[in-house]
């Protein structure tokens, strides 16, 4: 499944710069560069590999161009969603064309000795990057993308269930990250007691907003809109956080 962890380094990297540069061609362009050039290190270059890695390629874009349109406009949210689906769907299904990492991507893994970790291979240790970077901006915006999906969030410039609850894009990749990191030492029963601190962490906030929204206060967001916020965007997080955990075992 070397083009599927390629697409999710491109994916991470083009959206990180998205968010350091605001210049959505540089994003554009960062994708394929990216799968070219881990495609070289990893000495990917047979046709079923070419054929996997134009997919990403094609994937990576699209993913950037239409996440960018629908975090602006507040629509068609569900495009960049299908398309990301879809990518993983199709690379999944069609990974047996694929081979394996070798070029200098193998013999660094080689040479730095990992290759003596037992159930690591210079394969699985490219999937794990790509999910770890898959949890960082790449993460967050497939969770705002669910959001604006349901409802749950407005376009860019209204006002937002988020700026009820602070936090929320630092603590997010915070929380994914660490739950790829226990699943993958084999700690999954701290796992559920990460999910369960965070609704124990964020129930003060939702009571104040309960509290403001009872004494009659004006506010541009319910209760009901914070909730829902919570709700969903937890979940679809932590899909994401143990979707990556699944493909990196």
């Amino acid at each position: 499944m070397s083009a599927l962890a390629i697409m999710f380094i491109a994916m991470g990297v083009a959206d990180i710069t998205r968010r350091l540069t605001q210049r959505l061609w540089l994003s554009v362009v960062t994708a394929p560069t990216v799968i070219v050039g881990c495609a070289a290190l990893a000495a990917l270059s047979r046709f079923g590999d070419l054929m996997l890695l134009a997919i990403a390629a094609a994937a990576s874009v699209a993913w950037v161009v239409l996440g960018a349109r629908a975090e602006r406009t507040g629509e068609h949210e569900l495009t960049p969603l299908v398309v990301f689906g879809v990518a993983v769907a199709l690379l999944l299904v069609l990974s047996g064309l694929g081979s394996d990492v070798g070029g200098l991507a193998q013999r660094w893994f080689t040479w730095v000795g990992l290759d003596g970790i037992d159930g690591v291979d210079a394969d699985r240790l490219l999937m794990i990057i790509g999910v770890v970077l898959l949890q960082v901006v790449t993460g967050n915006q497939l969770v705002r993308l669910v959001l604006g999906a349901v409802g749950a969030v407005k376009p860019v410039g209204e006002p937002q269930p988020s700026d009820r609850l602070k936090g929320g894009r630092l603590l997010g990749p915070m929380e994914r990250l660490l739950i790829l990191g226990l699943g993958l030492a084999g700690q999954i029963m701290a796992v559920t007691a990460v999910i369960a601190a965070k609704s124990i962490i964020r129930f003060p906030e939702i009571s104040a907003q309960k509290a403001r929204e009872n004494g009659h206060m004006s506010i541009d967001i319910g209760i009901g809109d914070v909730v829902e916020y919570f709700l969903v965007g937890s979940f679809a997080s932590w899909i994401v956080a143990l979707g990556g955990l699944a493909l990196a075992q």
